[in-house]
C-alpha cells in the first residue's frame, strides 16, 4: 500500500470516528437534571466581635441543566430552605433558615466523552427567615440580620457516564453568602458564611 494510500485510510477513519462522536453528542438531548447529597462547610467569617458561627451539615440538592452549546450549558441549582444554628463564641443563640438558589454558566471540555469534566461561575442569591435569637439575647442586644445576599459562585466539577442516559456527578463550589448584622437597628459588622460545596450524585440527560 503506497503512502498516499495508508494517507487516505487514516483520514477515513478519522472522519469515521468524528462523526460517531458528533450522533452521539447529537442523540443526547438538551436538558440534564442532577439530584445530589452536598456537605455544606461554611468560612464562618464576621467583623463585629462576637465570633458568629453556624453548624455545617449535609443538604439535599437538586439542579437543572440545559445545554444550548455541545460545550456550553447553564445550571440552576435548588433546595429547600435549610434551618441552621447560629452561635457566638460556640454557644448557642438562636436558629436561622437559608434558601441559596444559584445560576450558573459551565464549560464542559469533553461534552461526548465517558469523562465529563466542566467549569462554571454563577451568581447566588440567598434569602434568610425563621430567625430567631435567644431571649437573652434578645432582650440585651436586640439583634437582626440583613434578609437578602447577593453573590459570585465557582465550580468544579465532573460527568460520568453509566449509560447512555445517567451519569454519576461529582461537584465542588465556593459561593459568596453574607448578610449584614444589627443591634437596636445599629449596623454592628457582617458575617460571611461563604461555604465550600462538596456533592455527589446521579444525573439524567434527555
Amino acid at each position: 500500500m503506497t503512502k498516499l494510500a495508508h494517507t487516505l485510510t487514516a483520514l477515513a477513519a478519522l472522519t469515521l470516528c468524528l462523526a460517531g462522536t458528533a450522533a452521539q453528542a447529537q442523540q443526547e438531548g438538551p436538558w440534564l437534571v442532577r439530584v445530589r447529597a452536598v456537605n455544606l462547610d461554611s468560612a464562618n467569617k464576621d467583623t463585629t466581635g462576637l465570633g458568629l458561627s453556624v453548624n455545617n451539615k449535609v443538604i439535599p440538592e437538586v439542579d437543572i441543566s440545559y445545554f444550548f452549546a455541545p460545550n456550553w450549558a447553564a445550571e440552576l441549582v435548588l433546595t429547600i430552605p435549610q434551618k441552621h444554628t447560629l452561635r457566638s463564641g460556640g454557644a448557642e443563640i438562636g436558629s436561622l433558615k437559608h434558601l441559596p438558589p444559584t445560576l450558573s454558566l459551565q464549560y464542559h471540555f469533553a461534552p461526548a466523552a465517558t469523562f465529563r469534566p466542566y467549569v462554571g461561575v454563577g451568581v447566588n442569591y440567598t434569602h434568610f427567615s425563621s430567625v430567631n435569637f435567644a431571649p437573652a439575647v434578645q432582650a440585651a442586644l436586640s439583634p437582626s440580620i440583613k434578609k437578602d445576599s447577593y453573590g459570585l459562585s465557582f465550580q468544579v466539577g465532573a460527568d460520568i457516564a453509566l449509560s447512555k442516559t445517567m451519569y454519576l456527578n461529582l461537584d465542588l463550589k465556593k459561593v459568596q453568602i453574607d448578610t449584614k448584622v444589627y443591634s437596636k437597628g445599629t449596623e454592628v459588622g457582617k458575617f460571611k458564611v461563604d461555604p465550600v460545596l462538596i456533592g455527589v450524585g446521579l444525573g439524567w440527560r434527555f
